[in-house]
């Protein structure tokens, strides 16, 4: 028992974090909201050493690896594949179920943020990909044009051959020190989910106030949920056997840590750091192939979030009463999956991203003011599915590049 204990630490405490956080922020939601700092440093901990972590993991991994045009094919493609298979399975879902039809428009106040994007479309994600200041793009969070830039001086430096050995060695040591502290702030985990879970919930006015709002929105969550649900414990860990091998059981298990924290922080990329340990430390995927997939899959991998966007488009129409046709559902096809991409693995990203697809099949962005009082809910739940999603595509790629499995 002790030995189990010990072993399992983490994982215990995570889940005391998150059961702690549910009935302080249910039953004492004034001081859920004031516990809500401590998550607040806990994420701002993570979201500090993101940056430096993906610039020098992608630069490393293809200095080491050498063979970007194979590797990066392939996670690329794989990605998409299994993006453009959850915006299947949310069309499919939603249009079956029905969920808007009939309902009354709930009221809800706009954000700021979807307020600002009326204008928002696919340039808009293009524009993304390369950046005239890269310093700038780093003080936005914009983690795209960091990828791009890790990626080419990555490539420019393996081509240097002999001459680049000392930039080898120095990232390698900043590479051990990052993870370092990435330990450092792990070990508080369980004590920054109990503020952000119990912040979250004190903020929306208690347990009562959460299942009022699931229960009126309850056909659309049932929707968004059981969509993710055969995405994530269905098609992913089908992918999961088939192509690599693994079992989805035993990798579930040694990701639990990361996929706990990705529901507590909502956040792909803060949860990066913890999902590339728990990735390469208990799964043991080759860290020079996790270290490539797993922070590209955290900006441009968002099974999760396009599935949730696909569902939450067509609950719109359906609840002003607009019946789409195939054309229709063909657009928001790809609209949701390529705003997907475009989507920074940040929290309620979705929501900036969704402008997009519902200017692309002319449906008004206020509709997004009917889902918005349940977004920060369902954000947890699509937020894990995308950090699976990730985790899994590191075993696979690291599968299909049997050359390159080597540390």
């Amino acid at each position: 028992m002790d030995s189990f204990i010990s072993k399992n630490r983490l994982i215990l405490g995570i889940i005391t974090g998150v059961l702690m956080g549910g009935v302080v922020g249910s039953f004492f939601p004034e001081f859920g909201t004031r516990a809500q700092i401590i998550g607040e440093l806990f994420l701002n901990a993570l979201k500090m050493v993101v940056l430096p972590l993906i610039i020098v993991s992608i630069t490393l991994s293809i200095m080491k690896i050498g063979n970007l045009g194979s590797l990066g094919l392939k996670t690329i493609a794989y990605y998409a594949a299994t993006t453009a298979i959850a915006v299947s399975i949310g069309i499919v879902v939603v249009t079956a179920v029905q969920p808007g039809a009939g309902s009354e428009i709930f009221s809800a106040s706009m954000p700021e943020v979807v307020k600002s994007k009326e204008g928002f479309g696919v340039t808009d994600i293009l524009r993304q990909i390369s950046t005239p200041n890269l310093f700038k793009s780093a003080y936005e969070f914009q983690i795209l044009p960091i990828i791009i830039a890790s990626l080419l001086f990555g490539i420019a430096f393996g081509k240097l051959k002999k001459e680049n050995q000392l930039i080898l060695e120095l990232l390698e040591t900043m590479d051990k020190a990052i993870m370092k502290i990435v330990h450092w702030i792990i070990a508080l985990t369980p004590i920054g989910i109990f503020g952000l879970i119990a912040g979250k919930i004190g903020e929306a006015g208690g347990g009562n106030e959460v299942l009022e709002m699931a229960t009126q929105l309850g056909k659309y969550v049932f929707c968004v949920l059981i969509g993710l649900l055969i995405h994530g414990f269905v098609i992913l860990p089908l992918l999961l056997r088939i192509l690599s091998g693994r079992n989805p059981v035993t990798y579930l298990k040694d990701m639990s840590e990361s996929l706990l924290t990705a529901f507590s922080t909502a956040s792909s990329s803060a949860t990066l750091p913890l999902t590339i340990t728990n990735t390469t430390e208990n799964a043991g995927v080759s860290p020079k192939i996790s270290k490539f997939v797993l922070p590209l899959g955290a900006t441009v991998n968002m099974d999760g979030t396009a599935l949730y966007e696909s569902v939450a488009v067509i609950f719109i129409a359906q609840s002003y009463g607009i019946t789409l046709g195939e054309g229709e559902l063909i657009v928001i096809f790809l609209t949701a999956t390529l705003a997907a991409i475009g989507a920074a693995g940040i929290p309620e990203a979705g929501l900036v991203t969704m402008v997009l697809v519902l200017q692309a099949v002319g449906l008004p962005i206020e509709g997004i003011g009917i889902i918005l009082a349940i977004d920060w809910f369902l954000d947890r739940f699509r937020t894990t599915v995308n950090v699976w999603g990730d985790s899994i595509g590191a075993a696979v790629i690291e599968k299909l590049e049997p050359d390159k499995n080597t540390v």
